[in-house]
């Protein structure tokens, strides 16, 4: 199961405190103050990782700490400070902070953001005694390390995203077209969490694929399973809308997931679209030339499509390279 969101208690190390403590040894009976700092609190950063699997380590997980400081102690000694916690994140994810509104975009393995700051160690008395003061018998407390209340999302990074209504064929294309394993069904919701794979080019790197599990109308409010994943088209390049060539609503269902999209987030709609008529292999030839009429009022960018048919699967591997 593909875990893509979790809200996290971060809280860095407190500082350690200061001693107050006096030399006394067998022969010193009334030294002076030797008490040592205390040690910083430890950090908490975030790195991103090559891994879309890696915030299933905080599904249950859901406070984060650093190590306090040690306090200091007698004969000056200070204490150590706190280890620092790394956070590892699936690259593509955003963290927010829940009160401050602060956002940070995790976009590659080099990064290394520090969320929360541990405390400062405490003053030990000996950093306090003066020529007025010579037996201070106070130290400082540490201060207390930062908290922040994070949700992290996993936004795909992908170049394609397959788009469409429930059963529409998305899983099929994905796993003809790259080396992906999607499972498949021919009911609604087969897919319950986003694919990847990778479609080989003969032009630099292979072209990365996302299987949007099947939007319906009302997502963009939660309905089925809604909002959850139209954050997963965000990143891509290209939006491959695929619609069921044996629909009788053609337009209506063109319609339905540009809404969505729209209703979430407008920008969507300016990305490049090539709609897909799937399926083409369950229709005949007239229904298929009315479908691509109407459709062809709404989009310029339109394919017929069969999973079967490896001359036309090729054609649409070189037109998205194209895009």
């Amino acid at each position: 199961m593909l875990i893509d969101e979790v809200n996290l208690t971060v809280k860095a190390g407190n500082g350690g405190n200061g001693a107050a403590t006096f030399k006394r040894n067998a022969q010193t009976s009334r030294g002076g103050p030797d008490g040592g700092n205390g040690g910083n609190g430890g950090n908490i950063y975030i790195e991103g990782i090559n891994d879309m699997q890696a915030l299933s380590e905080y599904r249950y997980k859901k406070v984060i700490t650093a190590e306090d400081g040690i306090k200091g102690a007698k004969q000056n000694l200070y204490g150590r400070n706190g280890k620092d916690t790394l956070i590892r994140v699936p690259i593509g994810s955003t963290v927010s902070d829940e009160k401050t509104k602060q956002v940070w975009e995790i976009e590659n393995e080099t990064q290394k953001i520090l969320i929360t700051k541990g405390g400062k160690g405490g003053r030990g008395n000996n950093e306090f005694k003066s020529a007025t003061n010579q037996t201070p018998t106070y130290a400082e407390k540490g201060e207390v390390g930062e908290e922040r209340f994070l949700k992290i999302e996993l936004k795909l990074i992908a170049d394609i995203g397959l788009i469409g209504l429930p059963n529409a064929g998305k899983s099929s294309l994905l796993e003809v077209l790259t080396n992906a394993h999607p499972k498949i069904g021919n009911y609604p919701f087969t897919t319950l969490e986003p694919n990847l794979g990778v479609m080989p080019s003969t032009k630099g790197r292979g072209k990365i694929l996302a299987d949007i599990p099947g939007l319906i109308e009302g997502a963009s409010g939660g309905k089925g399973l809604g909002i959850k994943f139209l954050r997963h088209i965000e990143k891509t390049i290209v939006l491959v809308h695929c619609i069921d060539a044996t629909n009788a609503q053609i337009e209506k269902e063109y319609e339905t997931v540009r809404n969505e999209l729209k209703n979430y987030n407008e920008s969507l709609l300016s990305k490049p679209e090539l709609v897909l008529l799937t399926k083409s292999d369950l229709v005949t030839q007239p229904q298929i030339e009315k479908n691509l009429k109407i459709l062809k009022r709404l989009n310029k960018n339109i394919m017929t499509i069969s999973i079967y048919d490896d001359n036309r699967l090729g054609e649409l591997k070189e037109r998205l390279i194209k895009f």
